[in-house]
């Protein structure tokens, strides 16, 4: 958890208090995170497994993301090779399930 706080203390875009909301919306707003954390919710995948689940997404943005959601401490590369959501990661998924479903009712 250290190290959340840690990166959650440096300023962030959009925010001069680096607040910890802040700093985990800076980070869920770059591009292709919450996509990532989304296709990682189910099962550990490998580079290019998750590359294909998020439609081909530039391999340099995606180790790019993948990076800064490790350092975050809500993935962690497996034994495997795979990428898959920490303790944290799926707690943060978790979270999202009720927007999830609102989003699906709101759709229709």
């Amino acid at each position: 958890m250290a190290k959340q706080a840690a990166s959650a203390s440096r300023p962030v875009r959009g925010s001069r208090t680096g607040r910890p909301i802040m700093a985990l919306l800076d980070l869920l707003g770059r591009r292709w995170c919450l996509r990532i954390l989304w296709e990682l919710r189910g099962e550990p995948l490998t580079s290019r497994a998750l590359r294909t689940a998020c439609d081909e997404a530039s391999p340099t943005v995606l180790q790019t993301r993948l990076s800064e959601l490790r350092e975050a401490g809500f993935v962690e590369l497996g034994e495997g090779g795979g990428y898959g959501l920490t303790k944290l990661g799926r707690e943060l998924c978790e979270t999202f399930m009720p927007l999830h479903r609102f989003a699906e009712r709101w759709s229709k």
